[in-house]
């Protein structure tokens, strides 16, 4: 089992590889305050955020949860949202999700996990209101696209929110956008979906299929 000690050698050795190659990062990523992005993602340790879309820490604002849930009674991600909104002034807020996706798996196989089986019960309550669109389909096809209108719903879920109410109405120039992450082909798919103002919460994203 890996102990902390080991970690914290494999941090120094990270450390050392980094200014030896880029003497000026640490210096930069202190003095860097001001990302454009805030990235709502999903806590699965096989989507690093930063890694997956190029951008070096610093660069990318995150908050993550269990299948990248937007909830109005979440204070945590509605902190983050506010501090990266009204403070950072971010420019995008990006909702993704991705393929594969433990807790969308889980929620459709509603089975009893535990106090997980709460949080669960949105991405549930997505797939009850696409039911017709999502009972034609089976097996990793209905996994796949329970993932895709699960983030449409948590952009939707982030535009009705009072944080980007009062930041659209102060003319804060804020876009929330959707994508899904493959693990097939570490590619990201736009979802089609742009929310610039509370006038367009509501419409719907193209399919990526």
């Amino acid at each position: 089992m890996p102990r902390l000690r080991e970690l914290i050698e494999k941090n120094r050795q990270w450390s050392e590889n980094i200014r030896r190659t880029d003497p000026d990062f640490f210096p930069t990523l202190s003095s860097q305050k001001n990302p454009r992005y805030l990235w709502i993602g999903c806590s699965d340790n096989r989507v690093p955020a930063n890694e997956i879309v190029g951008l070096k820490p610093g660069e990318l604002f995150v908050h993550r949860n269990v299948a990248n849930v937007v909830v109005h009674t979440d204070l945590n991600c509605l902190s983050v949202l506010q501090y990266a909104v009204d403070v950072l002034g971010v420019e995008c807020v990006i909702v993704c999700g991705h393929y594969g996706c433990g807790g969308v798996t889980a929620a459709m196989r509603d089975g009893k996990l535990g106090l997980i089986d709460n949080w669960l019960r949105h991405i549930q309550d997505v797939a009850s209101k696409h039911a017709a669109e999502l009972d034609p389909l089976e097996g990793e096809a209905k996994t796949d696209r329970l993932c895709e209108l699960n983030v449409l719903e948590q952009v939707d879920n982030l535009c009705r929110t009072t944080i980007m109410h009062d930041a659209w109405a102060r003319g804060q120039d804020t876009v929330i956008v959707g994508c899904v992450y493959s693990l097939r082909d570490g590619l990201l798919r736009d979802l089609g979906v742009r929310k610039t103002s509370a006038a367009n919460c509501g419409s719907r994203g193209a399919s990526v299929r």
